[in-house]
């Protein structure tokens, strides 16, 4: 990774990421979280900002495939990596089957932690296509949902697996 000096000499880190299938370098402080590079430097708004602490999942992203809280990762750790965002779920015109499933199931209320909530379901039906109930749940429990009390949630994470 490469590092710049400004005027002002604060040093500056070039980093090259794949987000969502499309390659980026960008210029970040070494203090820039992932969270604030993606909604704010690439405009990719769906991962939210909640608690900055890592504790309620609604920044969660993929990072080459695996779940992280986004807030607690900084970018230039992400250097040479992949990350999918809830905008990369459905490539095309189509929702993906664990956003049909959602809406399909009202698995959303406020829709704040949505964005987490299928990305970590996502993860887990990539490593494992057919989870019991209590694999959902122990996928989706660093995601918090003041709404729905996860019932439905639950409900469209195992529908999704084709049951």
């Amino acid at each position: 990774m490469e590092a710049l000096t400004d005027q002002d000499g604060i040093k500056r880190y070039l980093v090259n990421i794949n987000v969502n299938g499309d390659p980026y370098t960008v210029i970040v402080k070494a203090n820039t979280l992932l969270v604030n590079l993606l909604r704010d430097q690439l405009d990719l708004t769906g991962t939210k900002k909640g608690c900055e602490l890592g504790d309620c999942g609604s920044c969660t992203v993929l990072l080459d495939g695996k779940p992280v809280n986004s807030c607690t990762v900084l970018a230039v750790e992400a250097d040479g990596r992949g990350i999918t965002t809830i905008e990369g779920v459905a490539r095309s015109e189509k929702l993906d089957k664990i956003q049909e499933s959602f809406v399909n199931n009202a698995a959303v209320q406020c829709g704040y932690c949505t964005p987490g909530m299928i990305l970590s379901a996502k993860a887990l039906l990539a490593r494992n296509p057919k989870p019991t109930e209590q694999e959902v749940r122990e996928a989706i429990s660093g995601n918090l949902c003041r709404c729905t009390g996860y019932v439905n949630i639950v409900k469209a994470v195992l529908e999704a697996t084709g049951d």
